[in-house]
């Protein structure tokens, strides 16, 4: 309700919002819907000039508001609306809510388009509603011309009137704008729009942009940069509208494939720092100029931004050695938040433009874990949701709305076809999924780049053109557990050599077998090395779970959420035949994209999250794997298929497990199959 409610005065209920109060007569829309908190956007100040501010009047009789709504509760337009509709146009139905007044009771809708009032952010697989709350505004005003009676500076008349017209007080300024101002201030004949950048509201705002005339438009960019790719989003700070997405190669890559060659690279390297700094920070500007051509966008209309990143990619884009990362206590330099001048770590945007980089957790449960626990929000629900964001270190955060409790694991990059003798990036070429016949033996793949799978119509001459070159993360997953659920390997992972018999697809490889998954111009096998080495991977992740499972006193997850680009192409019930995560309803199990992007792409619209994620962050437990007695326990349970110890209900009411079945470490005849006792 409004702070002075008469109970004689107009109702007006705002759409889609809910929110409602009472007005007097007179009180034009757009005030009543900021007394209420209702997001309209103006960068005018209510001189119907840019049009931000549409609404629409909803008629009819709405009981259970108890509200007659009409159109003629709303006064007519005025010469500034009319002037606007006619240079302009305003939709049917339009009005501008900082030329209407309330005349009487209202249902007033709020539209939800990408251009002028968009409050809906999409995101892939979601609709994710995010309330602005921007850190930046844009204020048009129209500044008193200099008076030799009133020996004021320009800068202070234009202070003066932003506090009158828009409420600002103790504006600061941002150094470079002051040489410009008089510049400014004259072309515009003494009439501008001021960008105002206040983040938190104890600090100081600062004037971060100025512009002559009327200025429409300002935008944000969202980023996660990540240890494999830099994911980024160019956003419109007024409307909430993504104006492009793209994505680019972390150029560290040529240092290290994982985050601890690049901190060996650094110790080893008197300029390695240096130049991993210069090299992410290049790639990023790239990004920037990549997603505003593709967004019609001037790079230099960017006046906000928002990081996240794991902590060593965190620590080299800010240029800050990453060495103590590398040992124990793995100490960061700095946990929490961070705000800087673009210009100071050479962003090339708008030299006003600010950065803010979300707090990281621990030493290696980084800003993006912080942006993909904001995304998800364990801490907002009842239900224990595990987030884990799947990489070459793997981010775990287990929790509800009582407690919260993070980890990392060190899962290394097989996940990602490093350290497989077929494996590679995902890229056209790579198998992406791959079904085995429990009789035959007999595989079948898709390939990334080629609809048909292998064994349809059309494939030969689609795969002709892009090659069947590897095998990509996701297809490593299902590879390994379709060849556990057709025998082709044991519960501990060896592959079965007395299965050479029945298909040819078994082969010999020293003293161990192979599984010969494509033979053509690239022959491409599983080894017994490969089955190993994503054994290692998933136990290690197994075990990280189990230890914040423990923390938390409980023997099942309710959900669980994959986080991160590997993670949107995980199957989930491959998972977990793999054992990759524990044993829950595959209903519950969720891919959620670049949730750490997400949580960035929050911060940028509204600056209530980061407030948000700072004291949530304050409050999630960090436990310290290497530190905890029963993570080998755990790790050599998990190395089994799916598990040594752990059973799996509602995997096995959907999925046949095999028998369980030991071989010795050469997989031969020699080596005696023996049979365990199978799960009670």
């Amino acid at each position: 309700m409004s702070p002075k409610e008469n109970r004689s005065d107009p109702l007006v209920l705002f759409m889609p919002s809910g929110k409602r109060g009472r007005f007097p007569v007179g009180t034009p829309v757009l005030d009543a819907a900021r007394s209420l908190g209702v997001y309209v956007e103006s960068v005018c100040g209510g001189r119907a000039t840019c049009g931000r501010c549409q609404i629409t009047v909803q008629e009819g009789s709405f009981a259970k508001h108890q509200i007659v709504s009409k159109n003629e509760n709303l006064s007519p337009k005025g010469p500034k609306e009319e002037r606007y509709e006619q240079i302009r146009g305003l939709p049917e139905g339009r009005r501008l809510s900082c030329s209407s007044q309330i005349l009487g009771d209202l249902v007033v809708d709020v539209p939800q388009d990408t251009v002028i009032n968009a409050q809906v952010v999409r995101k892939a697989a979601t609709d994710r509603i995010i309330e602005r709350n921007a850190a930046v505004q844009l204020c048009y005003v129209e500044v008193e011309e200099p008076d030799m009676h009133k020996p004021l500076g320009d800068l202070d008349r234009l202070k003066a009137v932003l506090q009158k017209d828009w409420g600002w007080k103790d504006l600061l300024i941002a150094p470079h704008l002051i040489p410009q101002l008089q510049g400014i201030l004259r072309k515009g004949n003494w009439a501008v729009t001021a960008a105002i950048h206040r983040d938190m509201d104890s600090s100081r705002p600062f004037i971060v942009g100025l512009w002559p005339g009327l200025k429409n438009e300002a935008y944000g960019i969202a980023c996660d940069i990540g240890s494999t790719t830099i994911a980024m989003h160019l956003v419109s700070l007024l409307s909430g509208r993504i104006a492009a997405s793209s994505g680019t190669s972390n150029p560290q890559i040529r240092f290290g494939e994982d985050l601890m060659s690049r901190v060996s690279y650094v110790m080893m390297n008197p300029d390695g720092r240096e130049a991993m700094t210069k090299a992410v920070r290049e790639a990023i500007n790239g990004l920037i100029g990549k997603v505003c051509e593709e967004g019609n966008v001037d790079r230099h209309d960017i006046l906000d931004a928002v990081f996240v990143a794991n902590p060593i990619m965190h620590h080299l884009f800010l240029g800050i050695d990453p060495t103590e990362l590398g040992q124990a206590p793995f100490a960061l330099a700095v946990s929490g938040a961070l705000q800087y001048w673009a210009h100071e770590i050479e962003i090339d945007v708008n030299r006003g433009a600010r950065v803010y980089l979300l707090p990281c957790i621990a030493g290696h449960v980084g800003a993006d874990a912080a942006g993909a626990t904001l995304a998800e929000g364990p801490y907002r629900q009842d239900r224990m949701m595990l987030l884990v964001d799947v990489g070459t270190n793997a981010e775990i955060v287990l929790g509800n709305r009582q407690r919260v409790v993070a980890a990392s694991s060190p899962t290394g990059p097989a996940f990602e076809g490093a350290e497989i003798s077929s494996g590679q990036r995902a890229a056209p070429g790579a198998i992406e999924r791959v079904r085995i016949d429990p009789v035959t033996l007999e595989p079948k793949f898709r390939v990334i780049g080629v609809d048909a799978w292998s064994d349809e119509a059309g494939f030969s001459e689609a795969a002709a053109a892009v090659g069947v070159t590897g095998i990509c993360g996701s297809a490593i997953i299902e590879v390994v557990a379709e060849m556990y659920l057709s025998g082709i390997i044991s519960e501990d992972g060896v592959v079965d050599g007395g299965m050479a018999e029945r298909s040819p697809r078994i082969i010999p490889n020293g003293r161990t077998f192979s599984y010969l998954l494509h033979d053509g111009e690239q022959r491409i096998t599983v080894t017994q090395n490969d089955v190993r080495a994503i054994q290692l991977a998933k136990a290690a992740l197994y075990a990280g779970i189990k230890l914040l499972m423990e923390k938390q006193g409980v023997e099942h997850v309710d959900t669980i959420r994959f986080a991160g680009a590997f993670g949107s192409f995980i199957d989930p019930k491959y998972a977990m035949v793999l054992g990759l995560i524990p044993d829950c309803d595959l209903d519950e199990v969720k891919a959620v994209g670049n949730a750490a992007g997400t949580g960035a792409l929050m911060a940028l619209l509204n600056r209530g999250h980061r407030r948000e994620i700072e004291e949530t962050v304050k409050k999630i437990e960090k436990i310290e794997t290497a530190l905890e007695s029963k993570f080998q326990e755990h790790f050599v349970y998990a190395m089994a298929l799916p598990n040594k110890v752990d059973r799996f209900p509602k995997l096995s009411a959907v999925v046949t497990l095999p028998e369980r079945k030991v071989l010795s470490d050469d997989g031969g005849e020699g080596g005696g199959r023996r049979r365990r006792r199978s799960r009670e």
